[in-house]
């Protein structure tokens, strides 16, 4: 164990930290991969199902680091319901799946150019925000404290985002009864 984390957690002793190394490690090439086949395939329903590998390794990655609630909510909401809904999308839309022969060499150099300078700036940023930010330990870990916390300290933000999930779902059912 190096001497950075001595002491750190009860975790971080011994062989854990090379298993969770590891484990991060072929979470983060999986995820890697698949974001990459993502982005390159033609299929739409194929990006869909690399999509849905990419988040369970975050899923994965958020239960390695303690945050199981936030790992099963991952998994919950993203795959559970997001992905779901783009496959129906994609299944009840009437446009062609495969390959598209129309795309040009330009427009991919175009596309590799803005994705470029899209991470930069991110990147950018991301340094500039939180370069030396030290690691919040008063945070909420547990899911009881996390609770306790959302309906306490975040109650009126909380109750706001119900508001507006239950107005999309009022949203959905009357535009679904119209048709």
């Amino acid at each position: 164990v190096p001497a950075a984390l001595e002491g750190f957690d009860s975790l971080t002793s011994g062989d854990t930290v090379v298993a969770q190394n590891i484990a991060f490690g072929i979470l983060s090439v999986v995820m890697v991969v698949a974001a990459l086949r993502m982005v390159t395939t033609r299929n739409v329903v194929h990006a869909a199902l690399y999509l849905v590998i990419v988040l369970a390794g975050a899923a994965g990655i958020f239960i390695l680091l303690g945050a199981e609630f936030v790992g099963v909510t991952q998994v919950l909401v993203y795959i559970g319901a997001i992905v779901v809904l783009f496959l129906f999308g994609i299944m009840l839309t009437r446009g062609a799946l495969g390959e598209d022969e129309e795309a040009n060499t330009e427009k991919r150099r175009m596309a590799a150019l803005v994705g470029v300078l899209v991470l930069v700036v991110t990147g950018g940023a991301v340094l500039d925000s939180f370069g030396d930010a030290a690691v919040n330990r008063s945070a909420p870990s547990l899911t009881s404290e996390i609770g306790d916390t959302i309906f306490s300290q975040y109650i009126v933000p909380f109750e706001a985002v119900s508001v507006l999930l239950l107005a999309a779902l009022i949203g959905a059912i009357v535009v679904a009864r119209q048709d």
